[in-house]
């Protein structure tokens, strides 16, 4: 990996950025409210910026955590998406992106997403690059902190317990009993 030293730092508010659009009816779906994918681009643009200004270099998307759609995002809204570094590893930071959609005309703000992108940064030559060291200021710096790093152990948990489940997996009376008050029909042939 190549990249900056070791005892290079950046705060949380150096690589904070705020990304702010109009929603015009081309965003829309045949519902009239915008479409997720519309969302979900601009979340990946504002991870982008941050997580390569805290980088200083060149950052990929590798996943996308928890993307909640929690109200619908209408046609005329103003919608700003926060994102900040909430964790950082040796190449890979993980930016948590609120967004929030205003009616200009009603001024009202509504909460609209929450998601986590991790991004790992790459050097000019594609390798992995190393990335600064985040430094925390507040309480809530150190909560979001831990925070992505619980959710990324029990992502490796969970990502190993459900490896097994499919190694192991057959269709025996317990499987049955577990999808028996489920919307589904088994008609597997004998």
């Amino acid at each position: 990996m190549t990249g900056v030293q070791a005892s290079d730092g950046h705060t949380v508010s150096y690589s904070q950025t705020t990304l702010t659009e109009l929603m015009i009816p081309a965003y829309a779906n045949f519902g009239g409210k915008i479409h997720g994918g519309t969302l979900l681009s601009l979340m990946d643009k504002v991870a982008y910026v941050c997580a390569s200004k805290h980088a200083g270099n060149y950052c990929v998307t590798v996943s996308v955590d928890n993307v909640h759609f929690l109200a619908p995002v209408e046609v005329g809204d103003l919608v700003s998406l926060m994102a900040s570094v909430n964790y950082v590893g040796s190449s890979s930071i993980v930016v948590g992106i609120k967004v929030v959609a205003e009616n200009v005309q009603t001024a009202t703000v509504k909460h609209t997403n929450t998601s986590y992108f991790t991004m790992v940064a790459k050097s000019d030559g594609s390798e992995k690059a190393v990335v600064p060291p985040l430094i925390l200021e507040s309480v809530e710096h150190i909560r979001r902190f831990a925070g992505a790093l619980r959710r990324r152990r029990l992502r490796r948990y969970m990502t190993e317990r459900m490896d097994e489940y499919k190694k192991d997996f057959v269709v025996d009376e317990e499987t049955r009993a577990f999808l028996a008050n489920e919307r589904c029909v088994i008609r597997l042939e004998n």
